[in-house]
């Protein structure tokens, strides 16, 4: 596919996307990276615009350079937005009590530590759709009370299991008991997320090592 047709695609792609206003977003092609340019009113916006641009054949790396720009009537005090997060993620039972919120300009600092990887992306699910929010940068940790056992054998089962995965192609190895590396070549953005995810639900499991290419 040539650059031109990838940059009509992915504009093609943002217009067709009903949560995204594609007006002020700007959009080139080198090679197979994407970058995406101009402002959105919300983060949650531009999340959307990355997301669209990933769904495009041919896409395998996207520079953000989008910008959040709410409106003047519609800006949020930092004070107000990180008590709103306090407040939503007391309310998410699937977030554990201890998250420390530290906001600045919009920018949303979440840390503190949780067992599981998806406690820690609930928490940042959760406060990227409030408004005012620029930005989210999650310094959760991952400290497992578990040990972790089988950890490669459990991951390697998992993935012959997901239908949006080819096992085959995918290497799996396990250091210091606890950290997954991953390496080869996947389809796409949805199945190199599948893998991601088969390895942050092994029990045990303190980080991932996504060294995934998408071919």
């Amino acid at each position: 596919m040539g650059e031109l047709q990838m940059r009509q695609d992915v504009l093609d792609e943002l217009e067709f996307e009903p949560s995204v206003n594609a007006a002020h977003i700007g959009v080139t092609a080198e090679g197979s990276v994407v970058t995406l340019s101009g402002h959105v009113e919300t983060y949650l916006e531009k999340l959307s615009a990355i997301a669209a641009a990933r769904r495009v054949k041919g896409v395998r790396a996207i520079a953000d350079e989008i910008d959040v720009r709410a409106p003047a009537d519609k800006k949020t005090a930092d004070d107000e937005i990180a008590k709103r997060a306090l407040d939503i993620l007391a309310w998410d039972s699937m977030v554990l009590a201890g998250i420390a919120v530290v906001v600045r300009d919009g920018w949303v600092r979440l840390s503190g530590s949780v067992e599981w990887y998806f406690q820690k992306r609930a928490a940042e699910d959760a406060v990227k759709k409030l408004s005012g929010v620029r930005g989210v940068s999650n310094s959760i940790q991952i400290a497992p009370r578990i040990k972790a056992e089988n950890v490669q054998a459990r991951i390697e089962d998992a993935l012959k299991r997901h239908a949006a995965t080819q096992a085959r192609a995918i290497r799996v190895s396990v250091r210091n008991d606890d950290t997954v590396l991953l390496e080869g070549k996947v389809d796409n953005w949805h199945e190199k997320r599948a893998i991601e995810n088969a390895a942050w639900s092994a029990p045990g499991v303190h980080s991932v090592d996504d060294r995934l290419t998408i071919g």
